[in-house]
């Protein structure tokens, strides 16, 4: 599906057919909004916190140092974010590369 998306009951996208840009880049941003929108509290973190959430799933956002830090207080996360960037249970040097991108253009002093 459209970057990742998981088809929803409901949903009128079946597996195995292609998707426009149109409809993908549409699906990603709704799926974002609703995962920014689980920790809207966070204020300008929230986009953060969902982007990571959209690839990782909000259980693993949910138990991460990163929102502990930030329920205390501590914006001081870029290891704690950085540190998301396995697969299999092994560094992957593509997503650490990811985790790198995304805070930079998302996270905000």
């Amino acid at each position: 599906m459209g970057y990742g998306h998981c088809v929803q009951p409901g949903e009128p996208y079946r597996r195995g057919v292609q998707l426009t840009e149109a409809q993908a880049d549409a699906l990603l941003r709704k799926d974002l909004l609703k995962f920014c929108a689980l920790y809207s509290q966070y204020g300008k973190d929230s986009v953060l916190l969902g982007a990571l959430a959209y690839n990782c799933g909000p259980g693993v956002v949910n138990k991460s140092s990163i929102l502990k830090k930030l329920r205390r207080g501590d914006r001081n996360i870029f290891k704690e974010y950085t540190a998301h960037c396995r697969y299999k249970g092994k560094f992957h040097k593509g997503i650490y590369t990811r985790r790198l991108t995304e805070f930079a253009a998302l996270f905000t002093r």
